[in-house]
């Protein structure tokens, strides 16, 4: 059974930087996405950031690109990191962590082909 936790939200300034960790178990990394999406109050979830394996490839929402960076831990191969830097106050959400063991290329930004997700974390940015 796959396990994921999130950790490292909060309280931050716009401009300001935070970084998300998703610690996850049960899971083999063979093939497999690993994603980060949001989602803030009426709003659709949004797709921020995956990793692919094998491979390691990186994909970026439009509205992170260049801002945000996600990566696997060297030190810990079960957990990602999500360091999000000049924040703005659009970026306010409930942050999630997911997994999707099909890995089809296609939907790695699709939501719904993602089957094990964490509890979520509050991000927001506010002056």
């Amino acid at each position: 059974q796959v396990e994921l936790v999130e950790s490292g939200g909060g309280l931050v300034q716009p401009g300001g930087s935070l970084r998300l960790s998703c610690a996850a178990s049960g899971l083999t990394f063979g093939r497999v996405h690993m994603g980060w999406f949001r989602q803030a109050p009426g709003k659709e979830r949004e797709f921020v950031a995956a990793i692919r394996w094998p491979g390691g490839n990186v994909y970026y929402g439009d509205s992170v690109k260049g801002r945000f960076a996600t990566s696997r831990d060297n030190a810990n191969k079960n957990m990602m990191t999500l360091q999000m830097n000049r924040l703005k106050p659009e970026d306010t959400a409930v942050y999630y962590c997911a997994a999707d063991r099909g890995g089809i290329l296609s939907s790695i930004r699709n939501p719904a082909q993602y089957d094990s997700w964490g509890q979520g974390t509050q991000v927001t940015v506010s002056s």
